[in-house]
């Protein structure tokens, strides 16, 4: 199975980057991961938040494959402990899933569209984090969960 984790948006923060590359380098001898960005809108002070969303679901859906199978981070979504959450993946791997796509929204969330094509949200916490920082949280989670499986001591029961 494939893992992609997209996101909107480069961020501004190098250390954010330099952790996120070590968690991705550490994730290649378990899984293909990759750690896409879809580069933010311009001009998008005319446009409504609901135009917005429109616009980078468009982005979204245009990289997804038809048999990728699309869940959303969002704070309405599904709440695992990490052994839980590694539990999920093991499924996910189990039931033959090419490539899980992983998709952090832009600053307004998600377009109705991006929505219906989903198979499911997951959210990480009930607290608001920055979507720079859920990247780096999403990437070490998804390591955590590689480790757990393979019983690996970074996951401390």
């Amino acid at each position: 199975m494939n893992i992609k984790l997209l996101c909107i948006g480069k961020t501004d923060d190098r250390n954010l980057d330099e952790l996120i590359a070590v968690y991705t380098k550490r994730l290649k001898f378990y899984v293909n991961f990759e750690f896409e960005i879809i580069p933010d809108l311009k001009k998008t002070k005319n446009l409504s938040e609901e135009q917005q969303k429109e616009k980078e679901g468009e982005l979204i859906l245009n990289k997804l494959q038809p048999q990728d199978e699309l869940l959303l981070l969002d704070e309405n979504g599904k709440d695992f402990s990490s052994v839980k959450f590694a539990d999920y993946l093991q499924k996910k791997m189990n039931s033959g899933i090419k490539t899980l796509v992983f998709v952090i929204g832009g600053p307004y969330g998600f377009s109705p569209q991006v929505y219906a094509a989903a198979r499911g949200k997951v959210s990480l916490s009930k607290m608001t984090f920055s979507h720079q920082m859920i990247r780096l949280f999403m990437t070490e989670q998804v390591y955590r969960a590689f480790t757990i499986l393979r019983n690996e001591p970074y996951h401390h029961r």
